[in-house]
């Protein structure tokens, strides 16, 4: 009677008839009275105990059937179509074929360990594969995060190392320290991100965010990226190779109280001392020595000035000069220039003030044509020029006089005040201008007598030798 081999679902793998053997799996099957079974049977229990190792898989396998694959040295079992390794990664060069979802592959060229998701996105290298692990490649070196156990005084830290090419760049730590075995780059762990200091490794990028900036180094990596040591500082004394440009209206404030101001208002520009009757002082260095030639003045909105002044243009003055010195003002100029560039003439001149009287003037009076001198409580006269004075009084009366070349003065007549007795034929010096008054008192008189001069002439017993005769025309 023959033999009906089932598998574990009930289905029938063979049906074997006496006397013969059946090879449809990897095993002999017998059938009933088959002679020489001994050795085919005890081949097969072999088969099981190996697991049927082998370089090549078994020609007739049934699903869940076990295969050791000596040329990856891996335990596979048959799932219906291939066999698939029964635990840990397939390992090849290239993705295993027909594969199921959570399969494992070590690609065997890059050490590297995928799965096999089905789902074949674009970041994958290898349709539907997912890499596990390592994310560097064999010959990429260690590259990415490490997390690591460093020693310390302090105990041990595990930190978040960040290789690239197999070199540490960077350190992720929770808290500072300093690793107690030397790590090249690393004297110090900062609580952070540490980066290597032997790399010269930076953070390149857009930040919206920092707390420092190295200001170390003064060259600039581009016109756009500027070193921090050519950054402005704002806690310290700081020079600046370029021009500063405030470019809004508001300008620049000045002093622990912001008292000095610089701003501008519809193009105007206003220099302001803001502290209350505070000084606006403007000093230079004269040999050595600090002076100040200007000084506006908070107390009282006035201007000091110190020193020469110098002026190139017009001077003009709306207020009144007030001259508190009693020292003389002397001027190096052959000539002062008053009322000048004025539509219309107008007097003009000096003006001494009086304490409680009147003012004493020297002016040129326009409306006259002549200069003119005198108190404002009264008039003033006029100021003789050598023009204005005549040698012939008798012709140019209500003129001043003076004399004529020869010395002389002409006048139509002449009064004198009578003082004293007359003049002596003994008088021959000469006497001054009251003296000469006795002229008049001379004339009057002969020898003496009560006679005055008459349009007569004297007779011969009138006067003396000597006597001087005046002979008045009727």
């Amino acid at each position: 009677m023959a033999y009906t081999i089932n598998r574990t679902d009930g289905t029938i793998v063979a049906t074997i008839t006496d006397g013969t053997i059946n090879t449809s799996t990897s095993l002999t099957l017998f059938g009933k009275s088959y002679s020489g079974f001994g050795e085919l049977l005890n081949e097969d229990l072999v088969k099981l105990l190996e697991n049927s190792a082998s370089t090549s898989a078994p020609t007739a396998p049934l699903r869940g059937e076990l295969w050791f694959d000596t040329n990856v040295n891996q335990l596979k079992v048959y799932d219906g179509t291939q066999f698939e390794p029964t635990g840990g990664a397939q390992a090849s060069t290239s993705a295993p074929t027909s594969p199921t979802v959570g399969d494992l592959w070590l690609n065997s060229t890059d050490d590297q360990v995928f799965v096999y998701t089905g789902d074949t996105r674009s970041h994958q290298a290898t349709a539907g594969w997912e890499l596990i692990g390592p994310v560097f490649s064999a010959g990429q070196t260690r590259s990415g995060w490490v997390i690591e156990t460093l020693a310390s005084s302090g105990g041990n830290k595990v930190v978040a190392s960040m290789y690239a090419g197999d070199s540490r760049v960077a350190i992720l730590s929770k808290e500072t320290f300093t690793p107690s075995v030397t790590q090249t780059g690393f004297a110090e762990i900062k609580a952070g991100m540490t980066l290597n200091s032997t790399l010269g490794a930076v953070f390149d990028g857009t930040n919206t965010q920092a707390s420092n900036i190295d200001v170390s180094g003064t060259t600039n990596a581009s016109a756009t990226v500027i070193a921090g040591g050519n950054f402005m500082r704002a806690d310290a004394n700081d020079t600046t190779t370029g021009s500063v440009t405030v470019d809004n209206d508001t300008g620049i404030i000045v002093g622990d109280s912001q008292e000095l101001s610089i701003s501008v208002s519809s193009n105007d520009v206003t220099i302001a001392q803001r502290s209350q009757d505070k000084d606006l002082k403007f000093t230079v260095n004269d040999g050595g020595v600090t002076k100040t030639p200007l000084q506006l003045t908070g107390a009282d909105g006035g201007i000091d000035i110190t020193g020469d002044v110098t002026i190139t243009g017009n001077l003009s003055i709306s207020g009144s000069y007030d001259k508190s010195s009693v020292d003389v003002s002397t001027y190096v100029d052959a000539f002062i220039g008053l009322n000048e560039g004025n539509a219309s003439n107008v007097d003009g001149g000096l003006i001494v003030e009086q304490n409680g009287g009147a003012e004493a003037r020297l002016f040129y009076d326009t409306s006259e044509g002549h200069w003119a001198a005198g108190l404002s409580s009264g008039s003033y006269s006029q100021i003789i020029r050598d023009a204005d004075a005549v040698a012939d009084g008798d012709a140019n009366k209500a003129k001043v006089l003076k004399t004529t070349a020869g010395g002389n003065v002409k006048v139509t007549s002449a009064t004198l005040g009578a003082v004293g007795s007359a003049i002596t034929t003994a008088q021959t010096s000469s006497t001054s201008v009251p003296t000469i008054g006795q002229v008049s008192a001379y004339g009057a008189f002969w020898n003496g007598s009560e006679k005055y001069v008459s349009t007569s002439n004297p007779t011969g017993s009138d006067g003396n030798d000597g006597d001087i005769w005046f002979v008045r025309e009727a």
